[in-house]
């Protein structure tokens, strides 16, 4: 191949990367600030009081609360096996599992940046409903003579939270903030560099529609796709970028929503967890819950995409009136944030 053709398809695969970076960052960076005063107002001990066994609506509050939350598909495993021990049902924990990794705040302003606002809105309910069910089912069928009904409270832990009564207003927006523009991007950052490289290389390398046309419509994308995103970890935000460039390479929007929603909902740790946490019955249940909610999700979206005939109409720049200088600022911050957090975090490591 000619030095020409690769410096070509290098210059292509860098400007879809920045474009694709451009695109979500200030969103990005708004989801970052929405997430620190979201984290500043619900503090832990509120969620783990209301999950309880003998609560008659702790699957629903599970989900509320978890739906909006921006945890992602690692960072809600502690979390979830913390309600299990202060005494959270299977259900209530099942629920909080489903709904919180799927979405949040973040996640839900880059779907908007990059898929449109069919996406964004349809994507909070897909995991309140999924949530839902999946929390309900499990308690209908896998409850059991091994279900506590007394929490066993553990360790506080310090995490950046304003968890003291009393505790200095200022202070804890300071924390809030901390866990916003620190900890976020220190969890997330990697995940989402490498959605973003994973989308430009889609956009560069492949021709156009290649995928929908090896591929085509109905089941099949669905499950080559759900094959593949249920073992992988990928957060709900880094999701975004990769489900775009499917779609823009012809996979239909069932199939991408297929992959935004069992993608950040299962991973091998995820499953792991959930077995250890609440026992083998529940860690399959789980799996086949989700792969099948996906599915419906999936044909309900391809449907509706088919009777309004929007296929295509809400990706990238398209919707956007946002600045391409501001675009780029936003980018250049984003991924600033994201090196300063990696570093310091390898950094007290030593």
């Amino acid at each position: 191949m000619a030095i020409s053709t690769i410096l070509s398809y290098a210059g292509k695969y860098l400007q879809s990367f920045w474009l694709t970076a451009g695109e979500m960052a200030p969103y990005l960076l708004f989801g970052f600030f929405a997430s620190a005063v979201a984290a500043m107002m619900v503090r832990p001990d509120f969620i783990e009081r209301h999950f309880g066994l003998n609560r008659k609506f702790s699957i629903l509050k599970a989900v509320l609360i978890g739906v909006p939350l921006p945890l992602c598909s690692c960072s809600v495993i502690p979390v979830a096996v913390s309600l299990r021990r202060y005494g959270a049902s299977r259900g209530a924990t099942v629920a909080f599992l489903i709904s919180t990794p799927q979405t949040g705040i973040d996640s839900i302003v880059v779907t908007y940046s990059l898929l449109g606002p069919v996406f964004a809105i349809l994507r909070p309910l897909a995991a309140f409903f999924s949530g839902l069910a999946g929390g309900y089912f499990i308690d209908c069928l896998a409850t059991g003579k091994n279900e506590n009904t007394t929490a066993v409270l553990p360790e506080k832990n310090d995490t950046c939270r304003c968890e003291k009564k009393g505790e200095n207003i200022s202070g804890c927006f300071k924390t809030a903030l901390c866990y916003g523009f620190f900890t976020m991007p220190r969890d997330i950052g990697g995940a989402l560099i490498l959605g973003l490289l994973v989308s430009a290389l889609i956009e560069t390398a492949l021709p156009a529609n290649y995928l929908g046309n090896l591929m085509g419509t109905g089941l099949k994308p669905m499950l080559i796709i759900m094959i593949v995103a249920i073992p992988m970890y990928v957060c709900a935000t880094a999701s975004v970028p990769v489900a775009a460039a499917l779609m823009l390479n012809g996979i239909t929007p069932g199939a991408a929503f297929v992959f935004l929603m069992a993608g950040p909902a299962t991973n091998a740790a995820a499953i792991a967890a959930v077995w250890k946490a609440l026992g083998g019955k529940v860690a399959l249940l789980y799996l086949i819950l989700v792969a099948v909610l996906a599915l419906i999700f999936g044909f309900t979206i391809d449907y509706l995409f088919s009777a309004v005939k929007a296929f295509g109409s809400t990706l990238h720049a398209e919707h956007s009136g946002i600045p391409f200088l501001l675009k780029s600022i936003s980018a250049v911050i984003l991924f600033i944030m994201i090196i300063a957090a990696r570093v310091s975090s390898l950094w007290t490591r030593k």
